[in-house]
């Protein structure tokens, strides 16, 4: 399972799961995913952390989730530098 989020051209971000991040995007990119995702729908994918079970992504989504802006700006730029990502 997959944590990810992605952003589109207007910067907004969106954090969710899946097993499978392409296909995921796709979706999103063809209005076909979260309600958010379909105003807007030119998104890239900026962050993007593997785990073994959907309990252990699900908990790293909601934190990330509760997290101020400028917190998921930091992790972004982490991973787009090849840092550790994982607390």
């Amino acid at each position: 399972f997959s944590v990810y989020m992605i952003r589109n051209s207007s910067g907004k971000l969106y954090v969710g799961i899946t097993e499978d991040p392409r296909s995921r995007i796709t979706h999103h990119n063809n209005k076909r995913g979260a309600q958010f995702t379909k105003y807007k729908p030119d998104f890239m994918i900026v962050f993007l952390e593997e785990y073994d079970s959907l309990s252990e992504a699900r908990t790293r989504e909601i934190q990330i989730k509760k997290w101020r802006r400028e917190k998921k700006d930091v992790l972004i730029t982490r991973y787009m530098q090849g840092l550790p990502t994982k607390q």
